[in-house]
């Protein structure tokens, strides 16, 4: 679980975001997190599968705001082999985080961070955060902030037609 410090920490950005990446494009870091049906969720189960990598929470508006979007292009997408998942960073238990995205009426997968996944991923200091992930498992985009839905698609778009 995440250091109470931890999520307090993070910023969630309201502002369009604007894609994030230096140098050459990495090989995506492999994970484990607990998925929100309580099942392991690995990145090695989406192999040759493009991947939008989602870290948010339920108290972040913009979070709130991109869920939609998300949910909109896993299904417009998912017959292309795309997976979304959402990896929530909040400190609370994953039922509260479950009947939450239940409310918000998400069908995407989701699970919860841990340490690990936020490290191999971060420094993870502002929400929601991004990753674009290739049929190769390389990471061909990050965005720190809120997506819009035309601006996701697009960058869905790409990464299906990889």
């Amino acid at each position: 679980m995440l250091r109470p410090f931890a999520a307090a920490a993070l910023s969630c950005l309201a502002l369009q975001a604007t894609p994030v990446f230096a140098g050459e494009p990495l090989q995506a870091p492999s994970f484990a997190v607990r998925g929100l049906d309580g099942r392991t969720v690995r990145l090695t189960e989406f192999k040759g599968k493009p991947v939008v990598l989602d870290f948010w929470a339920t108290w972040c508006a913009p979070c709130r705001a991109t869920m939609p979007h998300l949910d909109t292009v896993q299904k417009r997408y998912r017959e292309s082999g795309l997976v979304v998942l959402g990896v929530s960073v909040d400190d609370g238990d994953a039922e509260f985080v479950k009947r939450y995205a239940a409310k918000l009426g998400v069908k995407f997968r989701l699970a919860m961070a841990d340490e690990e996944v936020l490290d191999s991923y971060g420094p993870i200091r502002s929400i929601p955060t991004t990753f674009f992930i290739d049929r190769r498992g390389v990471v061909l985009r990050r965005v720190v902030g809120y997506i819009d839905a035309e601006t996701l698609d697009s960058y869905v778009t790409e990464l299906v037609d990889r």
